[in-house]
């Protein structure tokens, strides 16, 4: 064992390590944050911040998340609050693809907006957030409009992918992305009170089946808005997908998407051919 496993070992209380003591180490070790968790994890050992996700996550599984990389396509309602959930839950690697700059608009309802944000890319917005609470996370920006052409290299490494777009045709070519690269997906829509999520694993058209017929334009969130409440919801539910996912626990949504609504507080399932 190293110093630095030696100086974990030493100050870990029961078999936590707290915040104070693993930004000591990578000060006096020369060793970035990220690294030190690296090493936390690997020893057996838990940073503190994750105490209470034990008993939902072992140690080994929080060590599978750390080690994991996910994509949020998309960074508003939806993709905001699905960078902030899988940040506070240790995927060690979120790349978080937008575009858009934050319009006040958008401050009903994306967390990551503010008024300060206003013309700030959502992607820096959404990096300066993942480093203020979890700096063992990388957040990748990448300020540009997802597509067919830049896919591969966006997707490159990740073993899941948020859909957290806001159009269908958009949605049809990640999807179909997703399954030409083995990629499993995580589907999520909004609009109104209402939600959906499913998820799509590699080889899979569960999200072509879902759009079959409709329209290539602006989704249904166009037309009956967004309070707050909706992406919080379909994107907890998104992120719960993606822990199951990366974990290999529990049944994910494949097969069959879920909808949500949230004014009279039904929730439904539905088969989808995959």
């Amino acid at each position: 064992m190293g110093e630095l496993d030696d100086f974990l070992n030493e100050h870990a209380e029961d078999d936590l390590v707290c915040w104070l003591h693993q930004a000591e180490a990578a000060r006096r070790y020369g060793t970035p944050v990220k690294e030190v968790e690296r090493a936390i994890l690997e020893l057996g050992l838990l940073p503190a911040r994750y105490q209470r996700n034990r008993t939902t996550v072992t140690t080994k599984g929080q060590l599978a998340l750390f080690c994991s990389r996910v994509a949020v396509i998309g960074c508003g309602g939806l993709g905001g609050y699905a960078v902030e959930l899988l940040a506070r839950l240790g995927v060690g690697t979120i790349v978080a693809v937008d575009p858009d700059v934050f319009e006040e608009h958008n401050l009903n309802r994306q967390l990551l907006g503010n008024i300060d944000a206003i013309g700030i890319p959502k992607v820096m917005a959404a990096a300066d957030r993942v480093a203020a609470i979890n700096p063992a996370v990388t957040l990748v920006p990448v300020q540009e409009a997802f597509c067919r052409e830049n896919a591969p290299e966006i997707l490159a490494g990740c073993q899941v992918t948020v859909d957290a777009l806001d159009n269908v045709e958009s949605r049809l070519d990640l999807a179909q992305v997703c399954s030409h690269l083995g990629l499993s997906l995580v589907h999520g829509a909004i609009a109104g009170w209402y939600g959906q999520v499913a998820t799509q694993l590699p080889g899979e058209a569960t999200v072509s089946n879902i759009y079959r017929g409709w329209d290539s334009g602006p989704g249904v969130e166009s037309e009956l808005g967004n309070p707050s409440f909706t992406p919080a919801a379909i994107a907890s539910v998104q992120a719960a997908e993606v822990c199951k996912l990366l974990l290999r626990q529990g049944h994910p949504l494949t097969g069959r998407k879920m909808v949500i609504d949230l004014l009279h507080m039904d929730v439904d399932h539905f088969d989808i051919p995959t």
